[in-house]
């Protein structure tokens, strides 16, 4: 078992940054690839990023196009997304979460453990 709590959304006008926080507790935090999801009102869970465990692999949804950077520190148990030239369009909730295999991945069902999630909200 694993327990993620995600923190550091808020509201910030287009072109600005935000770093959202994941912080797990649990199980050997190093042994889960983390991914991050979000959720906009009436929309389907999108993908955003994946790390695997040891942090030297990243995937982005194509939506991000350089703007967002996930990383993780195993020692502080934390992933962090680095979100710059932020959108009205990327307004959403924004879950943590993590899976039990040796490989990272884009769907949300292939994920075991959820955060409740952090709000992101970007005005124009």
């Amino acid at each position: 078992q694993v327990q993620l709590v995600e923190s550091g959304g808020g509201l910030v006008q287009a072109g600005g940054s935000l770093r959202l926080s994941c912080a797990a507790s649990g199980r050997t935090f190093s042994i889960y690839p983390m991914g991050w999801f979000r959720q906009a009102p009436g929309k389907e869970r999108e993908f955003v990023a994946a790390i695997n465990r040891s942090g030297d692999y990243t995937a982005y949804g194509d939506f991000v196009k350089g703007r967002f950077t996930l990383s993780r520190d195993n020692a502080k148990n934390t992933v962090y997304l680095q979100m710059n030239s932020l959108k009205p369009e990327d307004t959403a909730v924004y879950y943590c979460a993590a899976r039990e295999s040796n490989l990272v991945a884009t769907r949300s069902r292939d994920y075991k453990y959820w955060g409740q999630g952090t709000q992101v909200t970007v005005s124009s």
